[in-house]
């Protein structure tokens, strides 16, 4: 035996009656602290009692039901391992990026075709040197419900990298694998976030904020707090979208029947106030100065044309040189999400950035 281990063994144990005293002594300092415990649970419930008694129904309701429809970032399809992004789409990469404590962004990186045969094998680090080969970069800021991997969003990535660019598909906060909840300042930080990250990254190689949908008010906002900081965005391209949020929802199908109740809209109103939903890039345009492209097609029932019509006249009042703003409007046949399957599409858009970069 080690001299250690009989040193230890001929060590006095303490009694056993000082263990018996010392658990006597934790039972009375927890039995003297039950009074003040007790009190304070109660005066949290009776907190918590008055929040709720003091909101009326619409107010305990309207907001995290409005919240729930517009963004709809619940409804998590398809069923597919987000980090494992090359089941789905080549050349891709994914990774996460933080915004702001206890916030992770999911993001995926897909590289232009022509470098897909370079890419195979390659790890992070690759993809994010890659950014600065003067391909040009889209962020991609998708619309509400689904995740990057949905497949339209997935569609467009593959078009957008065989025209030669690199993809940065962003899941916000609260979709997809990302953490979090969505508010409109949350998702306006995580535009910013990535499209910083990239900026960063990219050299001399431009850097364009993509919006589709929902994401065109993400995509505005983000553009508007960048050109306040002195920071204009190298290129805009909406993609489906509308004024604001307000005029969007109140003609969405499921709520056009408030039109027809003052009170019902009045609530909706008023759920809109409170969970500061706005979107309103019909007044974000009036303070940007990049290079700005809509696209709409003419039978989306989503999003009506006349949105993004309304929008375009207003940018083109607002820009002092109007040719940084263009329309594109595309026949019938591609709705609201498939504008990229369009022969049109891909022309249109390396046209507008081509001669806007030149």
């Amino acid at each position: 035996m080690d001299v250690r281990d009989c040193e230890a063994a001929s060590e006095p144990r303490p009694p056993a009656c000082a263990y018996v005293a010392s658990w006597w002594d934790m039972v009375l300092k927890n039995l003297r602290l039950f009074p003040s415990n007790c009190s304070a649970l109660t005066r949290k419930i009776a907190a918590e009692y008055r929040s709720f008694t003091s909101k009326s129904f619409k107010e305990r309701v309207f907001p995290p039901l409005m919240n729930m429809l517009i963004y709809f970032n619940f409804y998590k399809t398809p069923l597919v391992d987000l980090k494992r992004p090359e089941s789905k789409i080549a050349h891709t990469v994914n990774f996460y990026l933080r915004p702001e404590p206890g916030v992770l962004l999911g993001v995926w990186h897909t590289v232009p075709s022509c470098r897909g045969a370079e890419a195979k094998g390659k790890c992070r680090c690759w993809y994010e040197v890659a950014l600065h080969d003067g391909n040009p970069i889209i962020v991609y800021l998708h619309g509400s419900a689904q995740h990057r991997a949905a497949p339209h969003r997935i569609k467009l990535a593959k078009v957008l990298s065989d025209g030669g660019f690199h993809v940065l598909s962003v899941d916000y906060r609260g979709f997809g694998d990302s953490t979090g909840t969505p508010t409109e300042e949350g998702l306006t930080t995580d535009a910013i976030c990535v499209y910083e990250w990239a900026k960063a990254r990219s050299g001399r190689t431009p850097v364009c904020l993509w919006g589709h949908s929902l994401g065109t008010g993400v995509a505005t906002n983000a553009a508007r707090a960048l050109e306040a900081k002195g920071c204009p965005v190298d290129a805009i391209v909406l993609e489906a979208p509308f004024t604001n949020m307000w005029v969007a929802s109140i003609n969405y199908p499921l709520l056009k029947i408030c039109q027809k109740l003052p009170r019902c809209l009045s609530a909706l109103m008023d759920a809109f106030k409170e969970d500061k939903i706005v979107f309103p890039s019909d007044e974000n345009v009036k303070f940007l100065s990049s290079p700005l492209l809509i696209l709409h097609g003419e039978d989306d029932r989503t999003v009506p044309l006349e949105y993004g019509k309304q929008l375009y006249e207003i940018a083109r009042s607002a820009y002092r040189n109007k040719e940084r703003v263009k329309m594109v409007v595309f026949p019938p046949g591609f709705h609201h999400n498939l504008l990229c399957k369009s022969p049109l599409f891909l022309r249109s858009v390396r046209d507008f950035l081509s001669q806007q970069w030149a």
